[in-house]
This record gives structure tokens, C-alpha cells and sequence, in this order.
């Protein structure tokens, strides 16, 4: 989402074409029953209000800069007032509207998540992010207090502010960059928004270790056209094998697939935990399984006894590496993450690769996974005690937090 290249005519009706162009993009990005009538006039209000002080000035560039926050918050299905404060933000940081315009035009709900979002902002100044320790009590800090939209918000400016860095001095992109990785990144994953979270941390990655994001980048575009062939090859094998059991079909009324990639920093934290070489390097690729059971059984264990068929069926088909099953369906994790993870060999007589992942979960488990208290995406966030936030809203060290 960027502004138009082209414009329409001059005067009022220039204006007006470009509100609604983007108006009707943001709406149809938001997720389905986030497109209210009263979310619809809201986040109408605030593009009339930020467009015309963003437009002008230094080529459109803080207007597109608005436009893709607003994108990154519509992708990750934030409601309006969420998207309408990424957009308003924006215009507040470059001081083209002021807080009581927003007030005035838009409503208290929105300045008020905006003054949240502006405390986030200034919070990590506080504490001394190489401490690993404090940069920790900080991400908790963020996730007890705050307005979690707030967060969310916060993390989409973050990542904004990444994909810009370039044109800030060396030391300033160094500094950026290692409050990003230290803070924003996890908590990216505590929210649940773990491609944001992949993407703030390979940015970082990228200017805090050039030379090594530089090595691992191209060993992996190396591999690129390769890696995406076998997925979609080992994807269209499977899903024909799943949709074509009996047994299966009986317990599921949908199967999808997806591929994985790895990402540039979890390569590098592979090769520098476990001292591989970067073709040592396994899961560079995979496939995750969701299974969608069907409801009218009235059984509970439909989740469970579909992601074992779909192991049996893997297992039949395909070459499965021994010893390297971890069933967190039978064994959930003490966060309440579930997934049959499978490793496959995909090696072939004189080509050597790294073995592949397969994670089978329910549709259920994938929310669970990806969203909601007991998150996969929490547990990586480093918040897993839920005996911790009640610490930490009791403790007085939080005091140097407050940010007025």
C-alpha cells in the first residue's frame, strides 16, 4: 500500500479520489467483521485528517511510510482504531497535526492509545538494553501494562523505522538495531506476530553483523529455487495422499498445507549454538499440516487421532528420520503449545540435503499456536510463568518504567 503513483486531478477531488482509493484498500485488507460501519466512519475520519498534512512536504514519503504501517497493522488483523493511530501517528511524529487535533477530530479512544503507543516509544531510553536482564523485565513490563494494541502499534512503527534505516548514520542504525533485537523482536513473537518478528529480527541481523548476514543470505538465496521446487513438490505429494485416505477423511473435513522457510537469523543462531557449518544446517525448509476435524463426532479426541493418521500416512509415504518425532500432541508444552513435528529425509543417491520438518497440528492447535494466552509465540517471547506478571505489577523496580 503506497500512495498513488499518479495522481488525480488537482484541488478537493484529487484529495478526495486518494482518501477513497485508500480507504477502500485498508478496508479490504481488515479481517472479516473488523469492517464495521462504525469502524468504516472512524478510520475515514482519521485518513481525512492525516492525509492532507502527510502529502506534502518531502515528496509523499511520510504519507507512504503511513500507508505501509497502516498495511503491516490491517495484514495483522488490528481493528480500526488500532490502524486509524498507526496512520495518525505518523502525522504526529512529523508534527503536522497535534495531539488535540486528534482529539478534537477523531476521539479520546484513539488519542488515548496514541499517548500509550508514544510512552512504548521512549520507555527502552530508560534502561540499558545490553543488560540482558533489564531489556527482559522491560518486554514483561511492556506486556503486563500496557494496552496490548499499543504494542502491537508500537512493533509496526518498529518495523517501519527497520526498513528505513539506511538512511541514518552507521552508529544510529547500530543502536536502532540492538534495541530492536533485545526488545521489539521478542515481543513481535510474545504478541504473536511471528512474521513481523522473523522480519525485525533479519533487519537487525542485517546491520548489527553485516558480514555475516551477507554469508548467510547468500548461502540460503543459493538454495532458494531449489527449496521452493521441493516444497511444492512434497506439498502436492502429501496432500494428495491425506485427501485420498479413508480413514482420514472420516475424522477431518479439511487438509492445507503450507511451506516454511527459515529465516536469515535463525540460520545464524544454528550455525553459532550448535558450531554447524551452514550445510549442517537442517529445517532450512518444511511444511506445516493443519487439519480442520470435523465437529459432529462429539468427540474430543478427533484433534489427537487426526494428527496420528496423518503421522501414519507421512511415515508410509515418506522417509522418516528416527529419533527425531517430538509428539507435543500427546505431550503438550507447559505453554499449551501442540504439534507433531517430523523430521524427513529428502536426500536423493549422489545429492546430500538437509533434512525437512513436517508439523501437523488441528486448526485449533494453530490458533493456540500463532495467538491467545498459551502461544507458541509467548513461550518465544520469554513470558511463560503466568505467576510473573503478577511479580511484576507488584514490583517496585518497575517504577523507572513509567514513562509521563
Amino acid at each position: 500500500l503506497s500512495a498513488p503513483a499518479t495522481p488525480p486531478p488537482e484541488g478537493g477531488g484529487r484529495l478526495v479520489a486518494e482518501l477513497v482509493g485508500v480507504f477502500n484498500e485498508l478496508t479490504g485488507r481488515m479481517g472479516e467483521g473488523l469492517a464495521t460501519t462504525s469502524s468504516s466512519r472512524l478510520l475515514f475520519r482519521a485518513l481525512k485528517l492525516a492525509l492532507p498534512a502527510l502529502r506534502d512536504g518531502d515528496g509523499g514519503q511520510a504519507l507512504t511510510r503511513a500507508l505501509a504501517v497502516a498495511a503491516t497493522l490491517a495484514d495483522l488483523q488490528m481493528d480500526a482504531e488500532v490502524i486509524s493511530a498507526g496512520i495518525l501517528r505518523k502525522a504526529l511524529d512529523a508534527g503536522t497535526i497535534s495531539m488535540s487535533d486528534v482529539e478534537a477530530q477523531i476521539g479520546t479512544g484513539i488519542a488515548d492509545l496514541l499517548h500509550e503507543s508514544l510512552r512504548l516509544k521512549v520507555a527502552p531510553s530508560k534502561v540499558d538494553v545490553l543488560d540482558d536482564e533489564s531489556a527482559s523485565s522491560l518486554r514483561k513490563f511492556f506486556l503486563s501494562y500496557y494496552d496490548i494494541r499499543a504494542v502491537i502499534l508500537e512493533l509496526s512503527l518498529k518495523l517501519d523505522t527497520m526498513r528505513h534505516l539506511q538512511y541514518l548514520p552507521k552508529h544510529l542504525q547500530r543502536v536502532k538495531s540492538l534495541e530492536v533485537m533485545k526488545i521489539y523482536a521478542p515481543l513481535a513473537h510474545a504478541v504473536g506476530a511471528g512474521n513481523l518478528s522473523l522480519e525485525l529480527e533479519d533487519l537487525s541481523f542485517r546491520y548489527l553483523f553485516p558480514h555475516s548476514y551477507d554469508h548467510v543470505d547468500q548461502w540460503l538465496r543459493n538454495r532458494e529455487a531449489e527449496c521452493k521446487l521441493l516444497i511444492n513438490a512434497y506439498k502436492a505429494q502429501l496432500l494428495q495422499a491425506l485427501k485420498s485416505d479413508d480413514e482420514l477423511n472420516e475424522i477431518v473435513q479439511d487438509i492445507s498445507i503450507e511451506g516454511r522457510y527459515k529465516s536469515r537469523f535463525s540460520t545464524m543462531k544454528k550455525l553459532v549454538k550448535d558450531g554447524r557449518k551452514p550445510e549442517e544446517v537442517n529445517d532450512i525448509l518444511g511444511l506445516r499440516i493443519i487439519l480442520d476435524p470435523r465437529c459432529d463426532g462429539g468427540s474430543s479426541d478427533w484433534g489427537p487421532r487426526a494428527c496420528h493418521r496423518t503421522h501414519e500416512i507421512i511415515r508410509a509415504l515418506l522417509k522418516e528420520v528416527p529419533g527425531r518425532t517430538k509428539d507435543y500432541v500427546t505431550q503438550p508444552k507447559r505453554n499449551g503449545y501442540q504439534s507433531l513435528h517430523v523430521a524427513i529425509d529428502v536426500s536423493e543417491p549422489g545429492k546430500t540435503r538437509p533434512l525437512m520438518e513436517i508439523q501437523i497440528r488441528t486448526k485449533e492447535m494453530h490458533r493456540i499456536a500463532i495467538g491467545g494466552e498459551a502461544s507458541h509465540s509467548l513461550y518465544k517471547g520469554g513470558l511463560t510463568d503466568p505467576g510473573e506478571v503478577s511479580h511484576l505489577l507488584n514490583s517496585n523496580s518497575l517504577s523507572s518504567f513509567e514513562v509521563h
